[in-house]
């Protein structure tokens, strides 16, 4: 993602990781690691975990270039099958492929458990959809009926009444 005006170089707002984001998966992170570490050691869980900044951006620059190289491979994989979409397939298989097979497991069930949630989403919009067609049809009919629904007036030849 080169930027023309400075020169070809990226810009750090195209290529950074948000840092509250990295921040608080490091936290996270942190913090269970010291949870279960705590189960099986002596000592007492820190309050508040700090982050030196530089700390920070060794792993927002490690997280940006894991994604990289990740994304790389998954289009490698999904240009060998001659498609130009990258589909969570090719990105599982290029986890096996840069040798993360550990991950792919876990990341598989999350993406079925992501698939479950958005077919029951899209059903229940699908069902509120459906309903709402047959409100909008059925009062359709009931105007169209209150428009037939006329006097017959009786007209002579000359248009008297």
């Amino acid at each position: 993602m080169a930027n023309k005006e400075t020169g070809g170089e990226p810009t750090a707002a195209l290529v950074d990781l948000p840092k509250s984001i990295v921040r608080r998966v490091v936290k996270e992170r942190i913090a269970n690691l010291a949870a279960s570490s705590k189960t099986g050691g002596a000592g007492g869980e820190p309050d508040e975990i700090n982050i030196n900044k530089e700390s920070l951006m060794a792993f927002s620059e490690s997280a940006r270039i894991f994604i990289h190289y990740l994304s790389a491979t998954a289009n490698d994989i999904c240009k060998e099958s001659k498609r130009q979409t990258i589909n969570a397939e090719d990105v599982l298989s290029s986890l096996e492929e840069i040798e993360f097979p550990e991950f792919v497991a876990p990341l598989r069930a999350a993406l079925e458990d992501f698939r479950k949630k958005n077919k029951a989403k899209k059903s229940a919009s699908k069902g509120i959809e459906i309903s709402r067609k047959r409100e909008v049809e059925e009062k359709k009919e009931t105007h169209d009926e209150d428009e037939f629904e006329t006097e017959d007036i009786e007209v002579d030849d000359d248009g008297n009444k």
